[in-house]
C-alpha cells in the first residue's frame, strides 16, 4: 500500500505541474516575447514552481550561511538530484537568472517555452554545443542575468546518490567575468522524489538547502579554476553527508 501511495503521489505531482504550468501558459508566452522578459518570467516562475508543488505537499525551507545581495550577479552552483532542485531554485534566486540545462529540454512540454526564450540548452556530448552555451552564459552574467547550473551534469542513475565529479565550464567562467559564485547543497530532496520519481514514487514533506555564502572570484586566475571547482565540491560534500549524500567513489 505503502508503495502504491507513493506511485500515486507522483502522478499527482506531474499532474500539478501540467496543470499549473497551462493556466501560467499565456503570462508565460507574453513575457517570452518581450524584450525584457527574464524579470516577468522569473517572476512568474517562482510563483508556478511553488504552486505546483506545495498543492501535492513538497515545499523548500533554506538555510543562509550569510545573507545574498541578490542586486547583484551570481553563478548559482547547486547539487543535483530531483527534479525538485529546479523549482526551488526558482524560488532561491531571487533576481532576473537563467538556468543551463541539457538540450532535450527544449522539446519538453513544460520546459521548452524557457528554454527558447530565457535558458541555455547545451549538449554535454558537444564541444561546440558546450563553447556555445558558455559563450552565451558569459554574454547574460555581462548584462546582469545571474546563472544556475547544476556542475554535476545531470541526475546520475545511482540510488542513494552521491556526489559526481563537477564539470569545469562554470568555475573557469565564474574567473573569466570575475563573478561570485554561491553553492547550494541540496541534501534531502532526494528523498522526497528521486530523479523523476518514476522509479520509486514521492512523498510529500520539507526539502531542506543550505545556501554557502557567495565565493568571490575577482582575485582569482584562470589557472585557479580546478582549485575553485574542488573547493565548492568539498563544500556540498561535508554539507551533504548529513542527508546521506556521499561522495563519488574514486
Amino acid at each position: 500500500m505503502k508503495v502504491l501511495l507513493k506511485k500515486v503521489h507522483v502522478y499527482l505531482y506531474v499532474a500539478s505541474v501540467a496543470l499549473n504550468y497551462f493556466l501560467f501558459w499565456p503570462f508565460f508566452y507574453y513575457y517570452s516575447r518581450k524584450p525584457a522578459r527574464y524579470k516577468r518570467m522569473n517572476q512568474l516562475r517562482r510563483v508556478w514552481g511553488f504552486v505546483s508543488s506545495a498543492c501535492v505537499g513538497f515545499f523548500f525551507k533554506f538555510e543562509y550561511e550569510a545573507p545574498v545581495d541578490w542586486s547583484k550577479t551570481y553563478i548559482i552552483c547547486a547539487n543535483h538530484t530531483s527534479n525538485l532542485d529546479i523549482p526551488a531554485m526558482c524560488i532561491l534566486v531571487n533576481n532576473n537568472c537563467s538556468f543551463i540545462g541539457k538540450e532535450t529540454l527544449k522539446d519538453g512540454l513544460v520546459t521548452s517555452l524557457f528554454f527558447r526564450s530565457v535558458d541555455i540548452p547545451v549538449n554535454r556530448d558537444s564541444k561546440m554545443s558546450s563553447y556555445r552555451a558558455f559563450k552565451m552564459a558569459a554574454e547574460r552574467l555581462k548584462s546582469g542575468v545571474s546563472m544556475i547550473i547544476f556542475p554535476e551534469g545531470g541526475i546520475a542513475d545511482n540510488y542513494p546518490p552521491t556526489l559526481h565529479e563537477f564539470k569545469n565550464g562554470p568555475f573557469k567562467l565564474a574567473i573569466d567575468l570575475k563573478v561570485p559564485i554561491i553553492p547550494v547543497s541540496s541534501s534531502d530532496t532526494w528523498k522526497k522524489l528521486w530523479d523523476d520519481g518514476t522509479k520509486y514514487g514521492t512523498r510529500p514533506g520539507v526539502c531542506h538547502f543550505y545556501v554557502h555564502k557567495p565565493i568571490p572570484t575577482d582575485q582569482l586566475l584562470p589557472a585557479d579554476a580546478d582549485a575553485l571547482r574542488d573547493k565548492v565540491y568539498e563544500l556540498l560534500a561535508n554539507r551533504l553527508e548529513t542527508g546521506g549524500i556521499s561522495k563519488e567513489n574514486p
